[in-house]
C-alpha cells in the first residue's frame, strides 16, 4: 500500500540515483503511521475473538475503534499532509494499468507516496471496515435479521483476504523496489528528493489519537462486568448488551 508522486512523468525518474545515494525522506506522518498500526492491532483482535462470548465487549470495543479510525483516516485524507491527502494517491483506472505493467516488467514506476494499486488497497480497506461495522453495529443491537450477521461474517473474511493481497503485495514491492516499505510505514521515511519530503510529522496529532482510542478503551473497561456484581441485562451499556446477549442465547 505504499506509493504516490505529485507528478507522474518523474514516478521513475528518481529511484536508482536515490537507492544509490542512500537519501531517505519524511513521507508518512505520524498520524497516518499510528491509524496503520491501530488498524492493523484492531482488526487482529477482533477477527480473533469474533466467536468468543467472553471477549465479546473486546471484540465490540475494537470494532467500534476501527469505525472511529476510518472516520478520522478520511477527515485526514482531505485536511492532512501531502501523502496522506486522497487527492494525491487515489488515480483511474489507467494508472492502476500502467503502474502494474511496470511491475510485471520488473521496472516498477516509483511512487513518493503510495502507488495507484495501492490505492486502490486503500479505499477499499477503509469501505469495507466501514460497512463491517455498520453491520456489526445493527447486529449487536438486535435491529436486523440473522442475514446481517451472515453478511458481516463474510465481510470480514473478504477483509482477511485483502489484508492478505496486501501483504503480499508489499512484499514483492519491497523486492522489486529494493526498499522495506513496511519499516517505511514505522519511520515514516522512504527513498526520495530533498524537495519530496514533508515538514512536519505532525506528532501532536498522532498523540491526540491515541489518547482518544486510550480513553475509549478506559470507559468500554470501566462498563466490564464485575463478577461480583453481575450486570442487569437492562443496562444500556455495550457491557450490558453483551450480557443480555449472552443470556438470551443461552436460553435459547
Amino acid at each position: 500500500m505504499n506509493a504516490t508522486s505529485a507528478h507522474p512523468a518523474n514516478a521513475s525518474a528518481a529511484p536508482a540515483a536515490n537507492a544509490a545515494s542512500g537519501t531517505t525522506v519524511l513521507v508518512w506522518d505520524a498520524p497516518v503511521r499510528l491509524f496503520h498500526w491501530l488498524m492493523v492491532a484492531c482488526f487482529a483482535g477482533a477477527y480473533l475473538t469474533a466467536e468468543s462470548e467472553t471477549w465479546r465487549l473486546v471484540h465490540v470495543t475494537l470494532g467500534y475503534t476501527m469505525a472511529g479510525l476510518v472516520a478520522f483516516r478520511v477527515v485526514w485524507g482531505v485536511m492532512g499532509t501531502r501523502y496522506a491527502r486522497f487527492s494525491s494517491f487515489v488515480r483511474g483506472p489507467r494508472a492502476v494499468a500502467n503502474y502494474l505493467r511496470t511491475l510485471v516488467s520488473r521496472r516498477p514506476e516509483h511512487h513518493t507516496g503510495h502507488n495507484p494499486a495501492g490505492a486502490l488497497a486503500i479505499v477499499g480497506l477503509l469501505g469495507l471496515t466501514a460497512a463491517i461495522a455498520v453491520s456489526g453495529w445493527a447486529t449487536y443491537n438486535d435491529m436486523t435479521g440473522e442475514w446481517v450477521a451472515e453478511l458481516h461474517e463474510i465481510m470480514a473474511n473478504g477483509m482477511l483476504l485483502l489484508v492478505g493481497l496486501h501483504i503480499a503485495a508489499v512484499v514483492v514491492s519491497s523486492w522489486l523496489h529494493k526498499e522495506n516499505l513496511a519499516r517505511a510505514m514505522l519511520t515514516g521515511r522512504k527513498q526520495g528528493r530533498t524537495d519530496e519530503g514533508i515538514r512536519s510529522a505532525w506528532r501532536a496529532v498522532a498523540a491526540l489519537m491515541l489518547v482518544a482510542v486510550l480513553g475509549f478503551w478506559w470507559l468500554q473497561w470501566q462498563s466490564a462486568p464485575d463478577t461480583a456484581t453481575p450486570l442487569s441485562l437492562n443496562d444500556n451499556t455495550v457491557a450490558g448488551k453483551a450480557a443480555a446477549q449472552k443470556h438470551h442465547r443461552d436460553h435459547d
